[in-house]
């Protein structure tokens, strides 16, 4: 029997699917609390905080760090996150679209990409922060 680390929270996931099956992928994250950390909404326009920034920046590496990885949409709210991710079983031709990247020799899921994601992104907060460790 397998706990749920966070009860009250439903998983979307289809029991049984491999998501490290080419396509592409809505994905949503959330700042823990909903902690309105990445900027504010002024007059309908989304306004980025220096950490929206940094997350911001770190979408946009993720093909650097996963060349099976094509971004598509994204957009930062003031407490989470949306983005497509498109993953493709073609490192060779991924590596066409963005010339001068070598192939990694594991083509990673997307739980491990979303992981990635959220490390990445609470480390570069961290060093806006000053502060140690990985909770946003």
């Amino acid at each position: 029997m397998t706990v749920d680390p966070k009860p009250g929270r439903r998983s979307i996931r289809l029991k049984g699917y491999d998501y490290s099956q080419a396509g592409g992928y809505f994905i949503t994250t959330c700042t823990t609390n909903r902690t309105h950390l990445f900027g504010e909404v002024v007059n309908g326009e989304m306004r980025l905080s220096e950490y929206g920034e940094a997350v911001r920046d770190v979408w946009h590496e993720l093909p650097m760090h996963y060349p099976h990885v094509i971004l598509d949409a994204f957009v930062i709210m003031p407490d989470h996150v949306h983005g497509i991710i498109v993953l493709t079983n073609d490192i060779a031709w991924a590596n066409s679209v963005r010339a001068g990247l070598k192939p990694a020799p594991t083509i990673h899921g997307l739980p491990e990409i979303v992981r990635g994601f959220k490390t990445f992104s609470a480390r570069r907060i961290n060093e806006c922060r000053r502060a140690a460790g990985f909770g946003v």
